[in-house]
This record gives structure tokens, sequence and C-alpha cells, in this order.
């Protein structure tokens, strides 16, 4: 599914990056450079011990087009001041280099649709392509081609940006020597068709800068090297191990275990990720690293690491956390390559200059606080003893429960009353017990009062959430049905137990609970607490959430310690005066949906920052905000498939009191992260994005996303409930749902009916997705 809409936008400006960044950041680059932070050399294991190095593969690829005037712009302002621009170098057919992507031009262009009838097929590297090749035209006939997103689930709202040659790069930047890092791919090819490829590079050597020339064919570095200047490193890449090195005539893996004689020729090598951290089948890292950074660095090489970015799925093992797999090759795995090839620069700069080799001290129980959400439920099924366990270790501040009843009374976590949402109950016999509960849900369910605690602890499993599934993205598949449910009581003994400031109950469907079922979940939740030792401690915080005002307002009127949290509705933008007086009579604070409410966005596209944050700080009530999530395409595009990004923004730009979030690893890092109390030192790229800023580029160049209207606004009457109704006695008329049996008793026919059909749509839908 491609984000962010298409329609192409228009030209390109030298400006690019300070209408996208200086214009809202004030930023020095000049200073960037200390800002880094006091490293020392031997923070690094690299062979040099200086910091590893940050090439940006085409610029900034991940967002504009590859190797456009926006992608290498946006790039040296958003990322580490000193960060190679990678161009892969291509020849035109009257001999002047350009930066293309790729040797076909139909997957970074739209030279289709301008030159129709000049397909070719030829045969490169051994393989048989058809397309339009660079070779095959002038440079004058390339000024009518542009740019395009090479990445089809990327947006392609900034397509449209000219072809640039190899000489443009220092005109078209800001910076008066960038560091240019030339990628030569097809020398071979090129030599078929009358070009000479080291010719062209050794002639442009006056006016670019070039620092790096890598090629996968040693005879080409062979060729040039002695000819180029003394400081321009050259880099030998490596394939796919059982490819051929035509320059050559030898495989890349015969010449992966000679390092030796590729120092003769090159300083150092480029290879996959997977050369160095093997992947399994089942996209999960192997148990150990190879021995190849090693290998490298013994032999006297520079190794570089390349395939990084963002937008892709990466090892399960990283949580969907871009930043996390690049310090596994910077620092956490043992060792440090010398450098990182990346699509997405920013977060390698976050990753080399503020996040590596961080300290390991004990929580600190600060706010803003880290709030589970449902435990660690990006790594393991909702509410489960490993979610929980997860959870604490990754550093959450506080562990949270949603309650749910079973039919035997026993108070549970549960992330859903309907264990179609979070269980494998539809596999079992109990999927028979499906019925329609209107005050719930308008589709069938089987709900946890259906089921004893028995019947869910020994005959159900847990199942793993996947909230983004619509993209196809799933978490953490070994782990899709393990880990045990627990009731309160034990989540409640394990919050006292461990390393936590506190825990957060969350209350919901109490007047149903009260009318149909005759449970008063409020006084239940309070007799757990006081069972656990809550009620005479203040060691441990205890937050109580909810959605429905009428619980926090009985809490409040039973003059409890805890601390009461409203859940504000979604997809509000502001707040009224009067509903703001309304929320404060019963709650201390609030929860806010960062996806719904925070931001006007239209296709993912941020248009404007709504005044809901400002309203509720300036009334006195603490806020949290609420569901951060790791994967991709859980952020707006503006902060570039980076939940380190997002979160570095909340963090930066609103007085929070806690971040409710799948995945408390991420948060607690960031937290610890050594430059954002560095002041005026702080380095670009660890500044808060200009939220709106890719809009008002797309507006520029009219390609905007469509015009949203203002959110809704909260007013005292949507905050107002009626006060619960009364307990109705248990299993006497009243003591079930309207229409519904006895929770537990076998369904009528009519619900078996109903239930059927919707037990039949939940397992079709499920099979389609995987």
């Amino acid at each position: 599914m491609r984000r962010g809409g298409g329609g192409g936008g228009g030209g390109v400006a030298a400006s690019l990056a300070a209408l996208l960044w200086c214009g809202c950041v004030v930023l020095a680059l000049a200073g960037a450079a200390a800002a880094q932070g006091p490293r020392l050399p031997s923070a690094y294991k690299t062979l040099s011990g200086d910091a590893p190095r940050i090439v940006a593969k085409g610029g900034f690829s991940g967002v504009f087009p590859d190797s456009s005037s926006a992608a290498y712009s946006f790039a040296l302002s958003a990322s580490a001041p000193d960060t190679t621009l990678w161009c892969d170098v291509q020849l035109t057919k009257d001999g002047v280099g350009v930066c293309l992507r790729d040797i076909n031009m139909q997957n970074c262009t739209n030279v289709a649709q301008a030159y129709t009838a000049r397909k070719r097929t030829y045969v490169i590297d051994g393989v048989r392509k058809t397309g339009w090749f660079a070779s095959d035209f002038t440079m004058a006939e390339l000024q009518s081609v542009v740019l395009t997103q090479a990445i089809w689930s990327r947006s392609t709202r900034f397509d449209g940006y000219p072809i640039l040659s190899v000489t443009d790069l220092p005109t078209i930047l800001d910076v008066k020597q960038p560091s240019v890092w030339l990628n030569v791919q097809h020398d071979i090819f090129y030599k078929e068709h009358g070009l000479n490829m080291r010719n062209y590079i050794l002639s442009i050597q006056k006016n670019v800068s070039v620092h790096y020339i890598s090629s996968p064919e040693l005879g080409f570095l062979q060729n040039i090297s002695g000819r180029v200047h003394r400081k321009t490193k050259l880099v030998f890449s490596f394939l796919d191990k059982a490819l051929l090195d035509n320059s050559i005539h030898r495989t890349y893996g015969s010449l992966l275990s000679n390092l030796t004689f590729v120092k003769s020729i090159a300083s150092g090598i480029m290879v996959p990720k997977s050369y160095i951290w093997p992947v399994t089948k089942d996209n999960y890292l192997q148990q150990a690293p190879t021995s190849i950074v090693a290998e490298a660095h013994s032999a006297g090489l520079e190794i570089y690491a390349s395939d990084f970015a963002n937008d892709r799925i990466i090892p399960y093992n990283y949580s969907y956390d871009p930043l996390a797999e690049y310090l596994n090759f910077i620092s956490d795995g043992g060792f440090s390559v010398d450098g990182v090839l990346s699509e997405h620069p920013i977060t390698a700069s976050g990753a080399i200059g503020c996040f590596a080799n961080l300290n390991s001290s004990k929580t600190d129980h600060g706010e803003p606080l880290i709030i589970s959400h449902n435990g660690a439920s990006g790594d393991y099924p909702d509410c489960t003893d490993l979610a929980y366990h997860s959870a604490i270790n990754d550093g959450a501040d506080v562990i949270d429960c949603p309650v749910q009843v079973t039919s035997d009374g026993t108070l549970m976590c549960m992330s859903s009353v309907n264990l179609l949402d979070t269980t494998n109950v539809q596999r079992t016999p109990f999927s028979s017990r499906a019925s329609v509960v209107s005050e719930i849900q308008a589709t069938p369910g089987v709900f946890t009062f259906n089921l004893t605690w028995d019947d869910i602890n020994s005959s159900i499993q847990p199942k793993i959430s996947s909230p983004l599934s619509r993209y196809y993205v799933v978490r953490n598949p070994r782990y899709t049905n393990q880990g045990k449910f627990l009731k309160l009581s034990d989540f409640l003994a394990m919050g006292m137990d461990k390393d936590l400031s506190g825990v957060m109950i969350i209350i919901e469907n109490a007047a149903f609970l009260a009318k149909s079922l005759g449970i008063d979940i409020v006084d239940s939740v309070n007799a757990a607490l006081n069972a656990a030792g809550y009620d005479n401690q203040t060691a441990k915080g205890v937050l109580i959430q909810s959605k429905d005002s009428a619980v926090l307002v009985k809490l409040k009127q039973q003059k409890t310690k805890c601390k009461l949290v409203y859940t504000l509705p979604s997809g509000i933008g502001d707040v009224s005066t009067s509903s703001l007086e309304a929320v404060k009579k019963f709650a201390d604070a609030v929860v806010v949906d960062k996806d719904n409410s925070v931001f006007t966005s239209s296709l993912d596209f941020i248009i404007r920052q709504n005044n809901l944050m400002k309203d509720l700080q300036s009334s006195g009530l603490a806020v949290y905000a609420q569901v951060f999530r790791n994967e991709f395409v859980s952020q707006p595009l503006d902060f570039f498939s980076d939940e380190t990004v997002e979160i570095n923004y909340y963090f930066q730009s609103f007085n929070l009191s806690g971040i409710i979030t799948d995945f408390p690893k991420t948060v607690r890092r960031y937290k610890k992260n050594t430059c954002t109390g560095l002041g005026n030192d702080m380095p670009n790229y660890m500044q808060a994005v200009p939220i709106g800023a890719l809009d008002q580029l797309l507006q520029k160049f009219k390609a905007q996303p469509p015009s949203m209207p203002p959110m809704p606004t909260l007013n005292a009457s949507d905050v107002v409930e009626t006060p619960l109704p009364p307990v109705a006695p248990r299993n006497e008329p009243g003591g079930s749902p309207r229409g519904a049996e006895t929770p537990g008793a076998p369904p009528s026919d009519t619900h078996k009916a109903t239930a059927s059909t919707g037990i039949l749509f939940v397992m079709v839908f499920t099979a389609l997705l995987i």
C-alpha cells in the first residue's frame, strides 16, 4: 500500500533545506560538528577509532526521489554535518556522468512517458534487461526527463525533479565542498557501448571533491588506483556471494576469503547487512554475527554496511525500530562498521551521534512516565506475563491492566472484552458461544463474561495484536500465541514487586457490567487494590483510566487516593473552556489520542498542529499521549518512518506527563540519549522537526494533499454522563444482557445463526491476512 498518495510535484529550488528545516528551526551547521557531543575515539570500534561515516544513498532518498537536488539538500540539513552524499554514476550517450539510482531509468524516472519508442534490451552482467538506459540518450535529451520515487510504497508527490550531472552536485548545495561518494556499478557495460567511465571519473576531479569511489568490479578499481587523488578512498562492493565479478572472473564468495588481495587495490569494502548479521528464513537474526568485520579490520580494510532504510521490514529482533538496527552495527553488537549506507540519514545520524554506547544505569522514574500499552504488546501478546515482564525489563515506569470480568466474577487483564480480538478463541469449541451484545458492539463476539477464568486460562491461547495489519505488517511471529493470561491480583502483585513507579488500571463498560451482569467493577477494583496492599503504602502510585466520566466521578466521590485519568474522545482538535472545567471536576489527567487529535493530517502528511495540547496543558491537567508504535507506517510521513523522531518531537514540544507505548524500550532509550541535554549545542538532527514543512513544500509545487477542515471541539455535553446505574442482582432478571443468555450459558438458535456468520467472516478475513 502506497503512503502519501500520488500526484507528482513540480520543479525544485536550491532553498529546499531552508524551507523544510532551517525556516522553522534555527540551525548552525558550522557548529553542528561540535554539537555531536564529546565522543572519544575509543567509543567506536572502527578501524580508525572515529565515528562511523554516514553515507546518504542518493541523498535523503527515503522521502525524495533518489539523487534529486531535494534529496541531497535535505540530507545535509537534517543529518550530521559530515554526511557523505552517494551518487550512482551512469553515463549518457555523450559521455556525461549523471546521478541515477538504477542503470534502467524506467525504475527511477518518467523516461517511459517522455520517450516511449526508445525502449531497448541489453544483457548486463549476464542478465537480460529491458527498459530505457542513460547510454542511449544525450544529456540534452535527458533535460525533458524527471526523477520519480523508485520505491513503490513511498509517496510520489515529490516526483518531478530534474536529473543531475555529477558536476552539478557542488553547485546546487549550500556547502563549499560536500563529501561525495561515487558508485560505479557497470563499467563493463559502458565499455561495451564505447563509453569510458575511468576517463570520466578522472576528468571531474578538479571540479568535484570525490572522497570515495566504490564499485563491485574490482578490475575497475584496479584500473583507477594510483590515478585518483591520494585522499580518495577506493571501496570494493560485495554482491551476492554466488555471483561473479566479471572484471576479474572470480565470485564474490571467493574474494571474501582473500581480503588481503582486495586490500592491495582498495582501502575498504562495502557489504550488505546480511553479510554481517545473517537473517533466517523467517526474518530473525541468527544467534551471532559473522566475523567479517574483524577480518576486514585485521586486513587493514574499512568496512561499510549497506541496505539501511527505515521503511522496510527489518528482522523482528529489532521490533520495527530502525535506530536499534543501526546500533547493532555500530555498538550493541560488540563491533563497529566504519560507515553505513542509508536512505534515511537522520536516523543514522542520531544512532551514531546520540544513542551509541549509552549507559545502562538504573531506570529513572521521572516524567514523562513511560507507560506500557497492554504490556510490551509490540513484542508479545497483549496483557500476558511475557508482555508485562518485557515491559518492565525494557524500562517501563508504569504497567497497565485493562480490567475484564469472567463469568465466575474473576477480574483479569485483557486488552479487549471480546476474546475474538486478542485470543485464538475462534479455533476452540467456545466459538459457539458468540453473541451480539449491543451495549458493547454491533458484531458478534465471544466475551470474557461468557467464559469462566478456568475456561480462558486452560483452553484458550493469547494472540499477538496486529494494529497495522492493513499494511501487512505483523509482529514477532514466533511468539504469536505465547504467554499466559493474568488475573488482576497477579498483575497487582507483579506491580508491587518490581521496580516500577506504579500501575495503571483501565476500566470500561462499567454501566453494562452493573446493569446487565450485576457487577460493580469500580468497587471490585478497589477491593483488589486493597487486598494487594496498595491502600497502605505510598511507594507505588495507582492511576485509574477510563473513557467513562461516570466511573471517575464515582471514584472522586469515594475520595480515592488514585490518580484519575480521563480518556478524551478520539478525533477532537480543540477543547472548550466549559469542557475543561467539567473534566477537572473528576479527573487529574487526560489521555490524548496522538494519531487522531494532536495533528490534522491528509494522506499521511501533517497539515497543522491543533490547539488541543496547548489548551489542555494551560488548564493545569496532566497530559498523557497514546499510542506510540515503532512500525514505520504508524507515524505521519513528517517523522521519516522513525519512531524516535516522533518521540523526540513530543518530548521537546509538549510538557507531557507520560507516553503510552507498545514498545517501552524505544522510549526508555530515548530518555537516555546524550544530545537533548546539550542546549544550544544540540545537533540539528535531534531538534524537533518542523511540523507541516513537507505540506508547505507540496503547496509550493502545487502537489499538496487535499485540504482538511478544522477538527471538532470537545464540549461539556460530550464529557458529562449520567451516574452509573445501580448494580442488578446477579443471575436474576436484569442480571444478563438484554437479548442474551446468562453469561456462560449456551446461546439461543438466533444467536448461533448470527454468530456463525460473524465467526465465518472473522476466519475468512484472518485467512486473507495470512
